[in-house]
């Protein structure tokens, strides 16, 4: 991609009205645009990050069996009140709506039920399970406050995995090989050594659920993390009990501000008895499925990392998810003559780089790669192209490097 043909420009102010660091940074980058609190658009080099992310979320849930679908954001009030979730006394989130001839519907802030509900028509034998379709989809949650930037949106991204299983013992296997699925995520993320399984309220069908919480001085949550047996306590289930069951004392636990970044859920059959799921095992009697429920957010996700992965001059994305993995710079007549030639050769080798061909400073050109926080800077200038050089700096150490244009390629393939 060539910068002049980038309709997105980068900006020294964030808006006023919007106090959190990361999308604060965003904003200035070009990677966002603020449509109002907890609403945001994604622009072209957002976009690339957040389908970054997910096609690494996709690709660990796809390892482990899940069916990708689509579900529909818009829902009917009748499926919803099989459950009793449609009372706002129940889920005050909910973002409510008519047809043109009355009826009432919903947007989506959750997919459990009519999920369910699908599931009907391809669940009735034992043979049909297990299952576990997953998706990746907007949802709407009509929270109170917004202020923590795109890490808790009234519109976001989620990813929501359901396993619809026939037995207590076929749920809890598969309930961890999804953590072990997650951990596999945070840490191509780049985030695997500060996110920690956290032990949480588990609600009517488990004793506890699981929360992955990543360390960070922006978190709302408060866990109690113990760092050699990489595992954590949600402070909702910070008692003595609970830490004599897990076989810790409190002074080995050092307490921590977190961003809850994914959750596994037993669901038992809490839904299934609600819309009537069943199957027929192999005896002929009839069951309910037993569920689960696994979530990660995309978009808190690309908050989260634009939180952490950041210094005074800008972001510093992880290569596993950055928009393009090399920042050229073009400096001078002959150095934009030879940046040219570089830019084709970079994208044969199918070097993903972003291409600063405009006519600017070099200050200004320097400043905006440091903001938008590419691993890799390469810079060709008119000095350079004498020395038959180009130079490459590393965003996140600054170190930087003279190297021909063949020692280069050999580097970033």
């Amino acid at each position: 991609m060539r910068m002049s043909q980038l309709f997105t420009k980068t900006s020294k102010t964030a808006p006023a009205d919007e106090v959190a660091k990361n999308a604060q940074l965003l904003i200035r980058a070009g990677f966002v645009y603020k449509e109002m609190a907890g609403v945001y658009a994604y622009l072209p080099l957002g976009k690339r990050v957040l389908d970054n992310i997910i096609q690494i979320i996709r690709e660990e849930m796809n390892a482990i069996g899940g069916n990708e679908v689509s579900m529909t954001a818009l829902q009917s009030r009748e499926t919803w009140e099989l459950s009793g979730r449609w009372d706002d006394e129940v889920m005050d989130v909910w973002f409510k709506t008519r047809l043109a001839n009355g009826t009432e519907l919903g947007l989506a802030p959750t997919h459990e039920e009519p999920l369910t509900k699908l599931m009907k028509n391809f669940i009735s034998s034992y043979k049909d399970l297990p299952v576990y379709p997953y998706q990746f989809q907007i949802k709407f949650r009509n929270e109170l406050r917004s202020k923590s930037g795109l890490m808790r949106g009234r519109e976001f991204w989620m990813k929501d995995l359901y396993s619809f299983s026939r037995t207590q013992e076929e749920h809890d296997a598969f309930y961890e090989i999804v953590t072990e699925a997650y951990h596999k995520v945070y840490d191509r993320l780049g985030i695997g050594d500060i996110t920690y399984k956290t032990f949480a309220s588990g609600g009517s069908f488990s004793r506890f659920s699981h929360e992955f919480q990543t360390l960070s001085p922006v978190g709302e949550d408060i866990i109690y993390v113990h760092k050699e047996k990489r595992i954590a306590i949600n402070e909702e289930v910070y008692t003595d009990e609970v830490l004599a069951d897990l076989g810790v004392t409190r002074e080995e636990l050092t307490e921590e501000k977190a961003v809850e970044v994914g959750n596994i859920f037993t669901l038992g059959t809490k839904y299934s008895d609600a819309l009537d799921l069943t199957f027929t095992d192999v005896d002929g009697e009839s069951k309910k499925v037993i569920m689960g429920s696994y979530g990660i957010g995309p978009s808190r996700l690309m908050g989260l990392l634009a939180e952490h992965f950041a210094d005074d001059k800008g972001l510093v994305w992880p290569e596993s998810v950055a928009p393009y993995k090399v920042h050229l710079v073009s400096l001078g007549e002959s150095g934009s003559r030879q940046a040219d030639e570089l830019y084709d050769e970079l994208n044969e080798q199918q070097i993903e780089v972003l291409y600063d061909d405009r006519n600017e400073r070099p200050g200004v050109k320097f400043a905006d790669a440091e903001l938008m926080g590419m691993p890799w800077r390469v810079t060709v200038s008119d000095r350079l192209v004498e020395a038959r050089q180009v130079e490459l700096t590393n965003r996140t150490s600054g170190e930087t490097k003279l190297l021909t244009v063949q020692e280069l390629l050999a580097i970033l393939k």
